[in-house]
């Protein structure tokens, strides 16, 4: 899940390095055993319950919510990030006209395999966000709410997966019995080369009983490989994260009574796995800001009955900084910061905490002391400071889209279609839809070559004078707060979005993203990126086939954004950078559409969207 945020800090000032929160010991909760077995795909190709009614993201003026395909959102997360005037300059990149770095890849997991997993038994969701974890010879890929398993090649060994079943709840919707399972969202994936085990996340909301309604509690859902092998047996534990005294959790005193742990993400360090999430009431109003989770690397990979956990809330108001999307580091190769008893790094932005949008600051945290998480666990302290960088902004526009065939879209315009086959009156859209773009959170971060390196969307200047979006990336020394190289990478033709990178040991590394514009369907997208010589020009893996098509956006489906995705995914191993990205892989014409078995396209689509991903293998 993804908020919209904004929280006005005129009026407050920041301290240059702060200490942190108390920190608050809690214990895991150790459940059962899973195993990856693939799901089988099936099921209507339409249903009159499409979107679970819990977490259809509805705004304001998204319609009455009133539908069959998805009902009035219970889970409130509709705050506004800030606006501005856009930026005075473009960042400079080229496109390349060829892509040497490009070793290989193949389509990951899509729409179709999304929805009609495990029967049919899903919902449908937009947009995808993307996990990927490499290592041993595997690439572990997932998405809201499937995962899959496959080989260097590209082969498939086990998926799709629904991850209700993988994590051994009842299906999302059992749409035989009309029973509810656990609301699932939010999957991230860690390789851990020093412990050559892998770490699978997802934010895990319960229901009341078996229907739709919510309980309040809700949980992380933490895997962990019993090997190295992803295709074997894994350990379930779940961390509550409702924060209102319930489950051993610290009240923090959220809105209605129930926090809700949102958009949940993973680093690691040599002692402890970090996980953080940006914490809002579930059932009202208000945002309580990061929380940052330390747990017991060795006790989890022993599969211990109650691994240590230290939390941090980045919210408390002791700690003087603006704590929203605290990304956790990950390293490739195992090296870690080994100052202070063991560190881990974390970044954060701050642009959508202010009215104009607009920061040249980004935030650098510090957990230390992780050496002690098993034998002392209150002795773990954070810090904070500000790191000044190029000035970078929440992007203010939509991506407008090169025109194609949108047989969904083309479906609502056309007299009788909607009515007949979706059961909607018709809508006409101008052609083509634009597709929302990231704001301006930190996405994926990475501690190599005793740097770190992360990266941004930020509103650009095109070419043409209209606002987009661009990448904006940055290389930090985290002991002093430095900046060894930062900048933005941006086309003047076309969006450049969901930015994220991946670094080699040695220092080498590639920013992944979506490339779409008026003279571009969304395509995945990458740039080269390293300390001297910063970001490269911009390289397509994979061109899109095709205009995105979601349901997104569109009135009476629940929300008023057209959602392209909440983040990407890059992985380094060795030499070698994995991406993931979304993108359009296939095109589908209306008559096509149309065709027995309805919706699917051959099976590259469903009724309500068309996004894929593209996984790309880069030599370094």
């Amino acid at each position: 899940m993804k908020t919209r945020l904004l929280i006005a800090l005129a009026a407050m000032t920041f301290a240059t390095c702060a200490m942190g929160a108390t920190p608050v010991t809690l214990k895991l909760q150790k459940g059962t055993t899973t195993v990856p077995h693939t799901t089988p795909v099936g099921g209507a190709p339409l249903t009159s319950l499409e979107q679970d009614p819990a977490m259809a993201a509805g705004d304001a003026d998204s319609g009455d919510g009133e539908d069959d395909l998805g009902g009035e959102p219970v889970v409130n997360r509709t705050l506004h990030h800030g606006h501005h005037g856009g930026l005075n300059s473009m960042g400079h990149a080229t496109r390349a006209k060829s892509h040497p770095e490009l070793k290989d890849g193949f389509e990951g997991l899509n729409f179709h395999d999304q929805r009609y997993a495990n029967g049919g038994n899903q919902f449908s969701v937009e947009p995808p966000d993307q996990g990927l974890c490499v290592g041993n010879g595997f690439i572990v890929e997932s998405v809201n709410d499937v995962l899959a398993i496959y080989d260097r090649a590209g082969n498939e060994l086990v998926g799709p997966v629904d991850l209700n079943t993988f994590y051994g709840y009842p299906a999302a919707i059992n749409r035989t019995t009309g029973a509810y399972g656990p609301s699932i969202t939010d999957p991230s994936c860690y390789y851990d080369a020093d412990t050559r085990r892998w770490f699978h996340i997802v934010l895990t909301l319960d229901r009341a009983g078996t229907s739709s309604a919510l309980s309040g509690t809700n949980h992380l859902d933490i895997a962990v490989s019993q090997t190295a092998d992803p295709t074997g047996a894994w350990t379930i534990y779940q961390l509550p994260v409702q924060n209102n005294g319930s489950d051993g959790t610290p009240d923090h005193g959220c809105t209605a009574g129930f926090c809700l742990g949102d958009y949940p993400h993973i680093g690691a360090d040599a002692n402890a796995i970090f996980l953080t999430t940006n914490e809002f009431a579930l059932f009202g109003p208000g945002f309580y800001g990061a929380q940052i989770y330390a747990i017991s690397k060795r006790a989890l990979v022993a599969g211990d009955a109650s691994p240590n956990v230290v939390l941090f809330n980045a919210g408390d108001p002791s700690v003087r900084a603006p704590a929203f999307t605290v990304w956790p580091a990950i390293s490739s190769g195992g090296q870690y910061a080994g100052a202070h008893g063991g560190t881990e790094y974390l970044l954060s932005s701050d642009a959508v905490f202010y009215d104009e949008g607009t920061s040249n600051t980004i935030w650098l945290w510090s957990v230390s002391h992780t050496s002690a998480i098993d034998s002392a666990p209150m002795s773990l302290t954070l810090d904070v400071s500000a790191v000044g960088v190029q000035t970078y902004a929440v992007p203010t526009s939509l991506a407008q889209q090169k025109p194609g065939d949108a047989p969904l879209r083309d479906c609502f315009a056309l007299t009788g279609c909607a009515p007949t086959y979706l059961g909607y009156p018709n809508i006409v859209y101008s052609t083509p839809r634009a597709l929302a773009v990231n704001d301006s959170r930190m996405q994926q971060v990475s501690f190599a070559n005793g740097k770190l390196w992360g990266t941004l969307d930020t509103d650009v200047l095109l070419g043409d004078g209209s606002h987009g979006s661009g990448v904006a990336w940055f290389v930090i020394d985290p002991k002093s707060g430095g900046v060894f190289a930062n900048g933005t990478l941006a086309l003047p033709d076309a969006n450049l979005t969901y930015g994220t990178s991946a670094v080699t040991q040695s220092g080498r590394g590639v920013i992944a993203f979506t490339v779409v514009g008026p003279n571009d369907w969304p395509s995945a997208g990458y740039a080269s990126f390293d300390a001297k010589h910063g970001a490269g020009d911009v390289h397509i893996a994979a061109a899109g086939a095709a205009p995105w098509d979601g349901f997104t956006g569109i009135p009476y489906l629940g929300d008023n954004r057209p959602r392209w995705g909440d983040y990407g995914a890059a992985a380094a191993e060795g030499n070698t950078i994995w991406t993931a990205s979304e993108y359009i892989a296939h095109a589908c014409t209306l008559a096509q559409y149309l065709t027995p078995p309805l919706f699917q396209c051959g099976g590259t689509r469903g009724a309500l969207s068309n996004w894929s991903t593209r996984i790309s293998r880069l030599q370094l």
